[in-house]
């Protein structure tokens, strides 16, 4: 019974098969230890014998399409309907809190089977004095598991850098945007939005993390600024089109509306400055124990956390570098934004120069985008965002917007194209409209008499 998955029960095996679906890696560490008579039903035995016959031969996991045409191969319809059945629990853990767990204590059974098994071997090796053949199968059994994956080989891994899943991203769901990120922002990677109070970053910052979840991602917000409750209101207004201050008479159509949503959200709140990168990561780790798995987290925002360092352009610097830092150790794509320099609301476009502070965020992050939006702009409904760095691709590019702040509305389009040109027009109307009320104004106090 020692010598079989029996004792961890038929849950724990499932979890397993869904590991080597979806971690490559892992699956390099136990394919040389990993035997399928470790299992105790037939049907799984099959399908860890097929995930390492594929491995061996394509380095890379199967599919579930590949196992789909690979079980037109079995001869037993019984036997064939107990595998479809053990594949779709395994699907359902997919995204269980503890897979890790599951990996480590494969890999420390699978071990310890490899040793067991060598010093049975070297009882009769030991009565012919082969010492030296008893050390090498002791020494090959304590190295069985090691870790694998020492990096991308250049020479031989040709094909992974142009698969799909080499980097999985998640949309902004603006696909001007998209298409200069090559797809939106990846796992590890840090994007930022940069703009003056009050302008509408942390509209943006919504914006984006509403269509994860339409997606059918699961997103952490976090605030630093507003309550949970006021940023629920805000998604409340994005999801369903109604302005915000009119909510309170929608709430069944509310209530329908996120039934419907694909993915989750949770959003948490912080005083500001009450939170570190730690803080972070430890309600991070609450949410995956308690089967809540982020594929996106937004900070809103990062000036507003706290950090080291003795001077605050330091401490700032610590912080971008800290967020980053998460996005790698969790996988996940993070998403915040900077506060830009009062100077910034005069300005048509908003330059890196213009980033409050500390010009590290710049540097530490691997894509900003700024928010401009003058009076006019205010007026009219308008916006320029323009990219400062990318790593994807080109920068220095200002697209025009149409911005509603009653609902949380924002559309980012290609200047040339139809809607871009619509953008542009409402521009400049809001420009002659304020050119008009400053000259009415001119007239007012020209006309006044001017009291001693």
């Amino acid at each position: 019974m020692s010598d079989t998955f029996l004792k961890y029960g038929f849950s724990f095996q499932s979890k397993l098969i869904a590991c080597l679906f979806n971690d490559k890696a892992f699956l390099q560490q136990v394919i040389d230890i990993l035997d399928p008579e470790y299992f105790e039903s037939e049907a799984n035995k099959w399908t860890i014998n097929t995930i390492l016959e594929y491995y061996d031969e394509y380095k890379s996991q199967p599919t579930l399409e590949v196992i789909k045409v690979k079980l037109d191969d079995v001869g037993s319809d019984v036997l064939k309907t107990e595998i479809v059945q053990n594949l779709k629990e395994a699907v359902k853990h997919f995204k269980s809190p503890d897979l890790d767990f599951v990996k480590k204590e494969t890999l420390d059974f699978c071990k310890n089977q490899k040793l067991k098994q060598a010093i049975t071997d070297s009882v009769e090796l030991l009565q012919y004095g082969e010492y030296d053949t008893i050390k090498l199968k002791i020494d090959e059994a304590m190295k069985a598991g090691a870790e694998r994956d020492i990096g991308h080989e250049y020479n031989t891994h040709v094909d992974d850098r142009f698969l799909e899943s080499t980097r999985k991203t998640v949309q902004t769901g603006w696909s001007t945007i998209d298409d200069l990120m090559d797809g939106g922002l990846g796992p590890g990677e840090l994007g930022v939005f940069v703009a003056p109070a009050g302008i509408g970053k942390s509209w943006g910052l919504v914006n984006v993390a509403a269509n994860a979840v339409k997606k059918g991602l699961n997103v952490v917000h976090y605030t630093l600024e507003l309550n949970g409750a006021y940023v629920g209101l805000r998604f409340d207004s994005v999801f369903t089109g109604i302005p915000a201050q009119n909510l309170k008479f929608h709430i069944d159509e509310v209530k329908t509306c996120v039934e419907k949503l694909k993915g989750d959200l949770i959003v948490k709140y912080y005083p500001t400055k009450s939170a570190t990168v730690n803080t972070l990561k430890a309600h991070l780790d609450r949410c995956r124990i308690q089967g809540h798995t982020p594929d996106l987290i937004i900070v809103d925002y990062a000036d507003l956390l706290r950090g080291t360092g003795k001077e605050l352009r330091h401490e700032l610097g610590n912080i971008y570098e800290d967020l980053r830092g998460l996005a790698g150790e969790y996988e996940i794509p993070v998403w915040t934004a900077s506060q830009a320099n009062r100077s910034a609301l005069d300005e048509d476009v908003i330059g890196a120069e213009k980033i409050a502070e500390a010009y590290s965020k710049i540097m530490t992050a691997d894509f900003v985008l700024s928010l401009s939006r003058k009076i006019e702009d205010k007026i009219a409904g308008t916006g320029r965002w323009h990219v400062i760095k990318n790593r994807f691709g080109p920068d220095g590019i200002t697209f025009p917007s149409k911005m509603n702040t009653s609902n949380g509305r924002i559309d980012i389009h290609e200047g040339s194209s139809v809607q871009g040109q619509s953008a542009q027009k409402q521009m400049d109307k809001g420009e002659e409209f304020l050119r008009k009320r400053l000259a009415n104004k001119f007239l007012e106090l020209k006309d006044k008499p001017i009291n001693d």
